[in-house]
């Protein structure tokens, strides 16, 4: 059995498949917060959704945890 402070690091590498990553990561990043911009518009189901929550949010606790219930009991 091998400790994990024994096993050497990765070595630095100077190859440009990392910026090309940083920016495969940051496109995604981008996309995802427009979409979530997209459905907070009103009207849309994250604005309906904040608006249920912010009215009711002791009811919306109840149904999540009724929901992970079910989740948990159908495995």
């Amino acid at each position: 059995m091998t400790d994990a402070s024994s096993i050497p690091p990765f070595p630095p590498s100077d190859a440009p498949a990392s910026s090309d990553v940083a920016e495969t990561l940051r496109g995604a990043a981008d996309r995802v917060s427009s979409a979530i911009q997209a459905g907070r518009k009103p009207g849309m189901p994250l604005s309906i959704l904040s608006n249920i929550a912010r009215e009711a949010p002791l009811g919306c606790l109840f149904v999540a945890f009724l929901l992970g219930v079910a989740v948990a009991r159908r495995r």
